[in-house]
C-alpha cells in the first residue's frame, strides 16, 4: 500500500490542459528512449557517490517520461471501442498522471531533493503494480474487437516497457538507499549482480522446483549440472531466476508425466535426470556473439509438432486447468509486477486464445511459482526476459 502522503504527492501537480499534455507527449514520445544496457546500470554504482546518484536521477528523469509517453500513445492507439472501456481508460489516465508528474518535475540537483524524489518514485512504482490485470479486465470485455495477434503484440510491448521502467526506477531507488545508508557496494550494484552465478541460481531454483514437483506429482527427477560451474556474468538476478524457474518447471513436469504414462507409477529413483550445461563465451573469440549459454535437456517426450508453432503464445499451455489447484499468489521480489500469470489451456473454450484475458483477470498478477504447471506464460515471458538486453543494447561490461 502507498502511504497517504505518498499518494497525495503523486497527484499534487495540476493536470495540464489537453493541448499542453498533447505537446508534452509529442515531445517525449518522438524522442526515442536510449537503450538500457548493464554497463549503464552499473556505471552509476561504481562507486556510489553523491555525483553518481545525481547523474542517476538525471538519467531517470530523462528516460522514464519517454517510456511512459510511449505507453500512453500505445494505449491511445487501441481501437476506439476498446479505449473507451472503463478499465482501459482508468489505466490510460494513470499513465498520463505519472507521465505528467515526471515530465514536469524540476531537475533534482541535491541529495535532499533526491531523497524526496525517490520516496515519490517508489510510490509511483507501487501505484502501477496492477496495471496489467486492470487492462486485462477491459480487454476481456472487448476481446471480440482484437485478434490474438494484436493481443500478443500489445502484451509484448506492455511487458517489455514495464521491464525497462522497473529497471530504471528500482536501480535508482536502490542506489540512492545505498548511498544514504553508507552500504559498501562490491558485486551487487543496485539490482545488478556483477558476478551472477548461473550455477548457484540453478541450484536454488532447482531445489524449489524439485520440492514443488515432489509435492504436486509425487516424484522429482535429479538435476545434473556440468560445464563451467565457476563461471559468472553480470545480470539482473530476478530475471535469471524467473527464466530458470519457468523452464525447470516445464522439464520437471514433462519428465515425471512422460514416465508415469510409460511405466505407470513412477518413483524419483527411476526417473532420468535433467541435464544442464553451462557454457560461457570464449573470451578471445571475436567471431561469435558473446552469449552465456545454458542448455537444459530432459527426457520428457518433447513438444508435439502440432504444438511447436504455439509454444511462445501467451495463451498456450499443455497443462490442463486441474494443474492450478495448488496455485498461490506470491509477492516475488522487486519485479513481481512483471510476472503475468495466466492459465489458458489448449482445448478449452474452443481455442487456447479465446479466454486469454479472462485468465489473466482470474489469476491477477503473480510470479507463477506456486504451481508446477498451467500458468501458460512461462515460455513467452522467459523469452522476453532473455532477449531484453540483446534487444535493448549491448549487455557486456
Amino acid at each position: 500500500m502507498i502511504c497517504p502522503r505518498l499518494a497525495r504527492s503523486l497527484h499534487q501537480t495540476t493536470p495540464p490542459p489537453p493541448a499542453e499534455l498533447a505537446q508534452l507527449l509529442s515531445r517525449h514520445a518522438n524522442t526515442a528512449p536510449r537503450p538500457i544496457n548493464l554497463s549503464q546500470l552499473l556505471s552509476f554504482g561504481r562507486p556510489v557517490t553523491s555525483d553518481s546518484v545525481l547523474a542517476s536521477v538525471s538519467y531517470t528523469l530523462a528516460e522514464l517520461p519517454r517510456r511512459l509517453a510511449t505507453r500512453v500513445r500505445t494505449l491511445e492507439a487501441l481501437p476506439f471501442i476498446v479505449g473507451t472501456n472503463p478499465y482501459i481508460s482508468k489505466t490510460l489516465n494513470a499513465y498520463k498522471e505519472s507521465f505528467t508528474w515526471l515530465a514536469t518535475h524540476a531537475p533534482v540537483t541535491s541529495l535532499p531533493e533526491n531523497e524526496k524524489f525517490v520516496e515519490s518514485l517508489a510510490g509511483l512504482v507501487q501505484k502501477h503494480t496492477n496495471d496489467i490485470p486492470t487492462m486485462a479486465k477491459g480487454f476481456q470485455e472487448c476481446s471480440r474487437y482484437m485478434s490474438p495477434t494484436q493481443i500478443s503484440t500489445f502484451l509484448d510491448g506492455a511487458i517489455r516497457n514495464r521491464i525497462s521502467v522497473r529497471l530504471i526506477a528500482e536501480q535508482h531507488i536502490t542506489l540512492s538507499k545505498a548511498l544514504s545508508e553508507c552500504v559498501d557496494i562490491d558485486r551487487i550494484v543496485g539490482v545488478v549482480d556483477a558476478q551472477c552465478s548461473p550455477h548457484q541460481m540453478i541450484r536454488m531454483c532447482g531445489s524449489f522446483v524439485s520440492e514443488l514437483c515432489e509435492a504436486t506429482l509425487g516424484a522429482s527427477p535429479e538435476l545434473v549440472i556440468d560445464g563451467d560451474l565457476e563461471a559468472t556474468f553480470p545480470y539482473v538476478p530476478v530475471h535469471l531466476e524467473y527464466i530458470v524457474t519457468e523452464i525447470l518447471k516445464n522439464s520437471f513436469r514433462a519428465t515425471v508425466e512422460h514416465h508415469q504414462k510409460a511405466h505407470g507409477t513412477t518413483t524419483s529413483k527411476r526417473l532420468p535426470p535433467i541435464n544442464i550445461t553451462l557454457s560461457p563465451p570464449a573470451p578471445l573469440d571475436h567471431n561469435h556473439e558473446h552469449y552465456f549459454s545454458i542448455r537444459i535437456r530432459d527426457q520428457g517426450g518433447g513438444v508435439s509438432p502440432s504444438n511447436m508453432a504455439r509454444i511462445f503464445s501467451y495463451a498456450f499451455t499443455t497443462a490442463g486447468r486441474g494443474a492450478l489447484k495448488n496455485a498461490q499468489d506470491d509477492e516475488g521480489g522487486p519485479y513481481a509486477a512483471q510476472h503475468v500469470g495466466g492459465m489458458a489451456a489448449i482445448g478449452d473454450e474452443g481455442s487456447g486464445d479465446a479466454s486469454l484475458f479472462g485468465e489473466i483477470t482470474g489469476k491477477g498478477l503473480q510470479t507463477g511459482l506456486g504451481t508446477i504447471a498451467g500458468l501458460g506464460y512461462g515460455l513467452p515471458m522467459s523469452r522476453l526476459y532473455a532477449k531484453y538486453f540483446d534487444e535493448a543494447g549491448d549487455s557486456t561490461i
